[in-house]
């Protein structure tokens, strides 16, 4: 209940604020490092907003992921890569203070679609703690929803870092490439 309480608060201020902000850079939450999905969408989507920085947080393997933009005509300047997360909080929490110090306060957020709804309650608490707000831009997929249950548990986590800093993630073999 104590957890509740700011929750509740913010989505009340959530509502007041009736103006969106276009937003500013584009962040992917990286996917199966098989497929290369949600990159290849990404890199489509960024030909139609040429001047938003592209921040990915894990997925495939940098040099894939270059090569996916690189064909696409994406000037690699563009790209912002960051390894540091292990799983969907930490997505988040890797690159909020990050997006906040270049002044950025608004972004497409891009993930798969069946992933979409936990992105969203995440990035209402981490990317909101931050004044971020975001726009979901879902890359469809042929896969049903995850269970809510994972929204639920993430968005506790999600909670806990605003209020302590802490994850709960396991953040072995990380790494961070920020170009």
């Amino acid at each position: 209940m104590v957890l509740a309480l700011p929750l509740l608060m913010w989505l009340g201020y959530k509502e007041s604020q009736n103006e969106p902000i276009q937003p500013q850079a584009v962040v992917v939450l990286g996917g199966s490092t098989k497929r290369l999905e949600r990159e290849r969408f990404t890199a489509s989507f960024a030909r139609q907003h040429p001047n938003l920085p592209i921040w990915i947080s894990g997925g495939s393997p940098p040099t894939y992921t270059q090569k996916v933009f690189a064909k696409a005509g994406i000037d690699p300047k563009r790209l912002h890569l960051d390894y540091e997360a292990v799983d969907t909080v930490t997505n988040f929490t890797t690159l909020v203070d990050r997006l906040q110090a270049r002044g950025i306060k608004s972004v497409y957020l891009v993930t798969s679609d069946y992933h979409m709804r936990r992105a969203c309650v995440i990035g209402e608490i981490v990317l909101g703690s931050r004044g971020i707000e975001f726009k979901p831009v879902p890359v469809p997929s042929k896969q049903s929803s995850e269970p809510v249950e994972k929204s639920i548990r993430d968005g506790v986590r999600a909670l806990v870092w605003v209020a302590t800093g802490y994850t709960g993630a396991d953040d072995k073999n990380k790494q961070s490439i920020d170009r």
